[in-house]
């Protein structure tokens, strides 16, 4: 028996992640970083522009998610979650 790890690329976590972000994100449980507040992704704080979007954790309001799209190409920045949770109900 050997040791050594077996590893795929990425393209093997397709069919997992696609259920993650392929559903309604309001519902999503977010983890604050900085506080460890959880809420759903609907009670955190939107502050929009034409330039994208920032979630606020609703407690402490450091920025959670970020959001912004150019060239066709929407980019997320979840730096400040410190955990994503997708509840089937």
């Amino acid at each position: 028996m050997s040791d050594e790890v077996t590893w795929l690329d990425g393209n093997a976590a397709a069919g997992p992640l696609t259920r993650f972000f392929a559903t309604d994100a309001t519902q999503m449980i977010v983890t604050c970083d900085a506080c460890c507040a959880e809420s759903r992704l609907a009670q955190l704080h939107l502050y929009g522009s034409n330039h994208g979007i920032i979630l606020r954790c609703a407690k402490c309001s450091s920025v959670v998610l970020r959001a912004v799209e150019r060239d066709n190409v929407l980019c997320l920045d979840a730096r400040g979650a410190a955990r994503l949770d997708l509840c089937s109900e």
